[in-house]
């Protein structure tokens, strides 16, 4: 399966005193391109939400290697690391052709929009997430 890529200009107000995108930035890259992770694959966000479920982030781990400065063009890649019963985790690369900056793993469990707590991984979030690959070198 082709991994899936998000692109993204880095905006004026990302970038912090250094000319680089600041930290706190790439979780919410991250998470915006979870969601369009899933929607690519057929399950956008609103449909798992009107379903009874959300999933909510648990761990995030992500390693620089380069910075990224205001109006440069990168895309987000994403792919499926591990699938559990309520949990799964994504993979992430900032990648600025042809190098990748910063990698990630974020570890998110599925829970019910009712606020009970923690559920199985329903059959359509499984079916958008397909199973673990990694990512593909650069």
């Amino acid at each position: 399966m082709t991994v899936f890529t998000h692109p993204l200009t880095v905006r004026y107000l990302e970038v912090d005193a250094q000319g680089v995108v600041f930290n706190a930035w790439y979780l919410a890259w991250f998470d915006d391109a979870m969601t369009a992770f899933l929607a690519a694959r057929g399950l956008p966000y609103r449909t798992m939400i009107d379903a009874g479920y959300d999933v909510q982030l648990v761990r995030s781990e992500i390693d620089w290697r380069a910075g990224v400065g205001f109006g440069e063009a990168v895309e987000v890649a994403v792919s499926t690391s591990r699938i559990g019963r309520t949990s799964f985790a994504l993979d992430f690369e900032v990648r600025r052709a042809p190098d990748v900056t910063c990698t990630g793993r974020s570890v998110y469990v599925v829970i019910a929009t009712d606020g009970t707590g923690k559920r199985a991984i329903p059959p359509l979030v499984a079916d958008a997430l397909g199973a673990p690959a990694p990512l593909l070198p650069v």
